[in-house]
């Protein structure tokens, strides 16, 4: 307790950090389908829409469109509409949507594998298969999570492409070029993107407690640091309030990411 009689919060966890930079990649994005995979993405698409961006569009993860922001793993109370799979995927087609997809592989260019590993004559690990990641990448903006960072997933080049990187499209050319975007990769070291002149990964943000060094020899591939990173921005007391009370006040987001 302070001095007034009011409770301090505890300071924000790695995993409520990860939480405010998935948030950041719907910031401002207006009307749009937001599409996250694994817990702390939908914590932020939904701190997102609490916040800083009312407009966002969120399911149930089924079929429907929701009108409330329920707690993750709660039923929502308020349906707006229907959104059968066929539909989601016209709306795909449409740009509408920002989806955030895990990533079993990733590489400098942002090519993603989630579906084998290994040669592709005999792979070692069968995965999802290759699911709609193509037609995310070149349709949508794409953004990655990745809960552990490592060079098991960061690698020089992936066993096969999902989702298409930004080599991949130029090569592929205007058609390919035209919608594609990968805005983000958050994992629970820090935040990366693609804006440099040969659109390889670069360092935009570290979480706190995390050093550049800790990203680089984590990281299977050379990535383009800048001279001085700054931190993830930290989440403000009420972003705290929302995620600990209103949006995972079971701490889900404390199993995907343990630092």
């Amino acid at each position: 307790m302070s001095g007034t009689g009011t409770t301090t919060a505890a300071p924000a966890t790695r995993a409520e950090y990860c939480v405010v930079a998935c948030a950041e990649a719907w910031r401002s994005a207006g009307e749009v389908l937001a599409s996250p995979m694994g817990t702390v993405p939908t914590i932020g698409a939904r701190l997102a829409r609490l916040t800083f961006s009312p407009d966002l569009l969120l399911t149930d993860g089924e079929a429907l469109l929701i009108g409330d922001v329920p707690a993750v793993g709660a039923a929502p109370r308020v349906a707006e509409g229907w959104l059968p799979y066929r539909q989601h995927l016209a709306l795909v087609a449409t740009g509408r949507r920002h989806v955030m997809m895990g990533a079993s592989q990733l590489d400098r260019y942002g090519n993603q594998n989630i579906s084998c590993v290994g040669d592709w004559e005999r792979p070692r690990r069968q995965l999802l298969g290759v699911r709609g990641a193509p037609v995310n990448t070149l349709n949508n903006p794409t953004s990655y999570w990745v809960p552990k960072h490592s060079t098991r997933v960061f690698v020089e080049r992936v066993d096969m492409v999902c989702g298409v990187g930004y080599d991949r499209a130029t090569a592929a050319g205007p058609s390919a070029t035209r919608f594609h975007r990968i805005p983000d990769v958050i994992s629970d070291l820090g935040v990366f993107d693609f804006e440099t002149p040969d659109r390889t990964m670069r360092l935009r943000s570290l979480h706190p407690g995390v050093t550049v060094e800790q990203v680089v020899e984590s990281t299977g591939f050379a990535l383009a640091v800048p001279s001085e990173v700054p931190y993830t921005r930290e989440p403000t007391a009420e972003e705290l309030r929302l995620i600990r009370e209103e949006i995972d006040p079971k701490g889900l987001r404390d199993r995907e990411v343990r630092a």
